[in-house]
């Protein structure tokens, strides 16, 4: 068993009033309490680890934005409308990893569709979603102060159209580049499996848990598991 699941299953037991087990968006938790660490400490640290990142991410754009634009001659970012804290919408960059102008194809669910026979990604895109290189621009959000490092995966606004219970609790904090839904299942569960996952992270999110799931995150991407939705979660895709 990893750190981080360890950590889940302390702070479950130790939590009182669970209830709705298995139903959406029912966990019971204890009023949200904007603690001193999210107030001050956790964008003191995401303002040191962005800085340290950002050569990096320059290095990245220059070897990697020529070929996402040799490739169709499109352009190197897709700026992603997505929403954050407190249900604000920004711009989050993200390298290009399909085609100009392809459709939105959703899950039953409604979330949108991320498989590895995904027809919309290129060739350069294919490689920078299985490495999640295609994330590192979203350091500059976190610069920006749009993003932390480590915190819920943003959705969309017709996602968040689509929260249920106590799903929208996720808003609660700032997103994040990397989560603990992120590191636990990936995308290899249910929408809302995962959205339960991020409602626990906001009401358990301390200083220690940040840490674990951060570099619990180079395990998740060098271990590539999860990457994609599971073929028997895929169903029909609308478009």
């Amino acid at each position: 068993m990893s750190d981080i699941e360890q950590t889940h299953e302390t702070l479950v037991k130790s939590q009182s009033g669970a209830a709705g087990e298995g139903r959406r968006g029912t966990d019971q938790y204890p009023p949200f309490k904007e603690t001193a660490y999210l107030r001050v400490g956790k964008r003191a640290c995401d303002i040191a680890v962005g800085i340290a990142a950002l050569p990096f991410v320059l290095v990245l754009i220059a070897i990697v934005g020529p070929m996402i634009a040799h490739e169709d001659k499109g352009p190197v970012f897709y700026n992603a409308p997505r929403v954050g804290k407190n249900g604000r919408e920004f711009t989050m960059y993200k390298f290009r990893s399909m085609k100009v102008n392809a459709p939105d194809l959703l899950m039953p669910d409604g979330s949108t569709y991320n498989g590895a026979d995904d027809p919309r990604m290129t060739k350069v895109g294919a490689f920078l979603r299985k490495t999640s290189l295609d994330e590192f621009p979203q350091f500059l959000n976190v610069l920006k102060g749009d993003m932390s490092v480590v915190g819920p995966r943003p959705d969309l606004k017709r996602e968040t159209e689509l929260y249920e219970g106590n799903e929208g609790d996720k808003l609660l904090v700032k997103p994040g580049i990397t989560g603990y839904s992120a590191v636990k299942v990936r995308n290899s569960a249910p929408w809302h499996e995962r959205l339960k996952l991020d409602v626990w992270y906001v009401h358990n999110v301390t200083f220690a848990l940040d840490v674990k799931v951060f570099f619990a995150t180079f395990g998740a991407v060098f271990g590539q598991k999860g990457i994609y939705v599971e073929e028997e979660s895929e169903g029909e895709q609308s478009v």
